[in-house]
């Protein structure tokens, strides 16, 4: 049978339609977003945002609470040692879980583990379960602090890498400096316990954009060509390696001298940041007698401060780098001014009201935040990319034990003497510790730039 064909321009003419239709929704589907990087550092802001409201409700709430649960200051320090115990017990696999499943995963994992953890505190009895809820919180926040610089070190070149910490480190200050007004509002219309349903919340909705925006730069369909060949380039010869270390994770990291530096320097500063976490709102209301409503109207300060502290210690490391400065020795060098500021902690009890009190205490958040920004980029700047998550949880590792046995020395102080030995031995610390600190020396230093 002899075939036929009709020629139907019409027909022709919807069909190309179609396919450029199908063509523009491909493009669009496919749009680059320009400094896609910094919306990914804007998530990580939130993530630890939640991450501190969901452990600074309990210090906030705690008069309420132990009034409610019949439990004593050294029942409430316990309480804060439990979630320490597990804080640093988790550090120790929470990097090596990031490594392993990579960002994406394990950012997502870590945050529906302590949403959830947070959300149960709600249903606190006594003092047992309530230490029990808060063990389990410990287990999972961690995972924000392995997973966050590990996105730091694939998507940000190392004169950028300083001032990305800082800025989701200010979250942790954000959260802590609208958590005394957020939940004291909250405490005054509802129960305590609903508060905790509300905190742990958050984190479950973060989770959603997060897993829709996250990639590695060069698998993201999102990111330019420009953006990527600016995070693969821009500095790239300052930035660690690439390749996993021929000796092995473990032996690698631990036979390296910065890394115990670093972990005892976190192990030993760290608790000046965890009394201004768990105590200072205490130390607001028992010393100071100040009620709630007016602890929420001052505390926030200090979280501010400490805001601040993150974004302009993490500015200045990177602008001395811009100046010649080498990335280590930038780091050394804001570090150093933060170590001299410390020392006026010694003068908080003493101050004569309570507002001039938060204001040196201000001053004190700042310099430890601007000290442990610069701290914590060192680690991203010394070790190779496949073992960052790793190296941050062994040294925050030191932080939590820090914190742990410190929580223990405070709630001993406070009840058998006063919170001022407390703010004394807190003047002390960062001095004695940049000691150790400025004899890391930075990697390939016979390459070139100022010391």
């Amino acid at each position: 049978m002899p075939m036929s064909f009709r020629f139907e321009p019409g027909k022709i003419m919807q069909s190309t339609e179609v396919r450029q239709g199908r063509s523009s929704a491909q493009e669009r589907a496919t749009r680059k977003w320009p400094n896609l990087r910094w919306w990914i550092i804007a998530l990580l802001f939130l993530s630890t945002v939640i991450n501190y409201m969901d452990r600074q409700n309990l210090s906030i709430l705690a008069r309420t609470i132990q009034d409610d649960l019949k439990i004593s200051d050294l029942q409430y320090s316990y309480v804060v040692q439990s979630f320490l115990l597990a804080y640093t017990l988790a550090y120790l696999f929470a990097g090596r879980v990031t490594d392993y499943l990579g960002t994406r995963l394990s950012m997502a994992a870590f945050i529906i583990w302590w949403s959830i953890a947070d959300m149960l505190t709600s249903l606190s009895r006594g003092v047992f379960s309530l230490g029990f809820f808060r063990f389990l919180l410990g287990v999972g926040e961690p995972g924000n602090y392995t997973a966050a610089p590990k996105a730091v070190s694939e998507w940000f070149p190392p004169k950028e890498r300083g001032l990305a910490i800082g800025i989701y480190t200010a979250g942790a200050t954000m959260g802590a400096a609208i958590a005394p007004p957020v939940i004291a509002f909250l405490a005054s219309h509802f129960h305590w316990r609903t508060v905790f349903l509300f905190t742990g919340s958050l984190g479950l909705v973060w989770v959603i954009p997060w897993l829709l925006l996250y990639r590695r730069p060069e698998e993201h369909p999102r990111v330019s060509a420009e953006e990527l060949e600016h995070i693969k380039n821009y500095g790239a010869s300052e930035s660690g390696s690439e390749e996993m270390p021929a000796e092995g994770r473990w032996n690698y990291i631990l036979k390296r001298r910065e890394t115990w530096i670093l972990m005892l320097g976190r192990m030993l500063t760290d608790p000046v940041w965890y009394f201004y976490l768990f105590w200072f709102p205490k130390y607001l209301t028992d010393a100071r007698h100040l009620s709630l409503a007016e602890v929420g109207r001052i505390a926030w300060m200090v979280y501010l401060a400490a805001d601040l502290g993150c974004i302009l210690g993490g500015y200045f490391s990177g602008l001395l780098i811009k100046r010649g400065i080498v990335p280590v020795r930038s780091r050394i060098w804001v570090m150093t001014l933060a170590a001299v500021l410390l020392p006026l902690s010694p003068l908080i009890h003493s101050a004569p009201t309570p507002l001039v009190a938060v204001g040196i205490a201000s001053v004190v958040a700042f310099a430890h935040m601007s000290w442990l920004i610069c701290l914590s980029t060192i680690i991203v700047d010394v070790y190779p990319k496949p073992v960052v998550g790793t190296v941050f949880g062994l040294v925050a590792a030191g932080s939590g034990f820090g914190g742990m046995l410190s929580t223990n020395l405070v709630g001993r102080a406070v009840t058998a003497y006063s919170y001022a030995p407390v703010f004394v031995a807190m003047g002390f610390l960062h001095p004695m510790v940049y000691l150790l600190i400025r004899t890391i020396r930075p990697p390939k230093a016979a390459a070139g730039g100022a010391d």
